[in-house]
């Protein structure tokens, strides 16, 4: 079986390049440098119209979406424990996931490019700041969700791999997170797992191949 992600640093494809490392699966990276917009060159739209990254490609066949492609990832990778084996711990699992993606990053993108949403003069700064205050709420609620636990099930899933990656993307916006100290301390723990340690030996690579690049 042949596997590539497409991954972009900074982004959100670090979570299937993490859950990947963590399965033990053998597979490629595509890195993509989206300063330069290369997920937007004919070549990578034939393979993914959306033009963003993640997308995994397994022996030519195409799955976009973290959601999918880490349920894909756990199944393929069983003893990998991505998710929890109890049906009804797996769809809060799942139900993790799809809010780390679509209730918590939107969030995200618009305090990196609130342009996106609002591009009429002076509505950034509004943006940002409505973006800010709903974000903090979303980590109140992950604060509380991680009282007393290492993880948010009774071992590192899947979801811990994708809420790592909304957390430190907030850390690289200079938010004040300071007041979230689970957050933090789940923060602390994902990081030092050997899986993202080779993600964040990867990604500085990858950055300083395209600043040789430039």
């Amino acid at each position: 079986m042949e596997i590539v992600l497409y991954y972009a640093p900074t982004a959100c494809s670090l979570v299937p390049y993490v859950t990947l490392t963590e399965a033990n699966a053998d597979f490629q990276v595509r890195a993509l440098n989206m300063r330069t917009q290369q997920h937007m060159t004919p070549e990578y739209l034939k393979i993914n119209p959306k033009h963003k990254v993640p997308l995994l490609v397994v022996d030519g066949q195409t799955l976009s979406e973290n959601v999918a492609i880490n349920l894909w990832i756990s199944r393929t990778f069983p003893q990998a424990k991505l998710m929890p084996t109890d049906p009804w711990q797996e769809v809060q699992a799942i139900s993790l996931m799809s809010w780390c993606s679509g209730g918590i990053h939107p969030f995200l993108a618009r305090i990196n490019s609130p342009a996106k949403v609002a591009d009429f003069p002076g509505s950034e700064d509004a943006v940002r700041k409505a973006a800010t205050a709903a974000l903090m709420e979303n980590f109140k609620i992950a604060d509380d969700k991680l009282a007393g636990r290492d993880f948010f099930f009774d071992h590192f899933t899947a979801p811990d791999a994708h809420f790592f990656w909304c957390f430190r993307r907030a850390g690289q916006f200079n938010l004040d997170l300071a007041g979230f100290k689970n957050c933090q301390a789940h923060f602390a723990r994902v990081t030092a797992r050997p899986g993202v340690q080779k993600l964040l030996a990867f990604e500085k690579a990858t950055l300083n191949g395209f600043a040789k690049a430039a």
